[in-house]
């Protein structure tokens, strides 16, 4: 049997120690970004991980985006060139994703990149997910916190609605601001792997045009469903 309702956790420092706590134990937290809320678990942690997926109904070849509090940490657990770097210094704290190459030595469950050799990596801009990410000191993994095929939660209540009996608890920040996932981008040639909430056109003032996506899932959102929910 699923377990009774996740726990509404408040926006202050005993919510944030309450959710830490939760991702210390391998546990389900729904937070906040400015995107949309996000399902977290502790990325290094197979078996959290592997809880995403099955609350969410997610295939495991669709990988997952890892969320860290700052650009020292992301190079923890990838590789960033010249061009990515430059991204990244433009657009971070913000809505966007790079798909960059595994770091050596980075510590993250096989489940979060789908076992391919590179990893999706977002700098939140919510002051409630960066207070949480420097509060567990640790990349959190996280889609988006709905069941696969359903519209993007962005408030506690739209977590809570489809999946309360799923997860354990939801760290309420109130409405996200973007309310569209991030775009996401990376590959050689850099490529629009996902549409989200920063424009394609600000991200090729930096980089030139971008090339299209190809067949493989890199990326999450890649999906032929992806934004045809229910």
């Amino acid at each position: 049997m699923r377990k009774t309702t996740a726990k509404h956790l408040t926006n202050d420092n005993e919510g944030i120690a309450a959710a830490v706590r939760f991702l210390n134990d391998g546990r389900l937290v729904a937070f906040a970004t400015e995107t949309v809320y996000g399902l977290g678990a502790d990325a290094r942690d197979g078996q959290a991980v592997a809880r995403i997926y099955d609350a969410k109904g997610r295939p495991q070849f669709n990988p997952l985006i890892v969320h860290v509090q700052d650009f020292d940490t992301a190079q923890r657990y990838g590789v960033f060139d010249a061009q990515a770097a430059q991204l990244a210094a433009a657009f971070w704290p913000g809505p966007l994703t790079l798909v960059v190459p595994l770091a050596t030595g980075h510590g993250l469950s096989p489940l979060v990149t789908a076992g391919l050799g590179t990893v999706g990596i977002r700098v939140p801009a919510h002051p409630l997910a960066r207070q949480l990410l420097a509060a567990f000191d640790g990349p959190i993994a996280a889609p988006s916190a709905n069941p696969s095929g359903r519209i993007s939660p962005t408030t506690a209540d739209h977590v809570l609605a489809g999946l309360s009996d799923r997860i354990d608890a939801v760290l309420d920040g109130g409405p996200c601001p973007v309310g569209l996932e991030s775009t996401i981008v990376g590959g050689a040639p850099l490529a629009l792997l996902r549409h989200g909430g920063l424009a394609q056109n600000d991200i090729e003032a930096l980089s030139g045009p971008l090339a299209a996506a190809g067949p493989d899932i890199r990326a999450p959102g890649q999906l032929a469903s992806h934004y045809a929910p229910r």
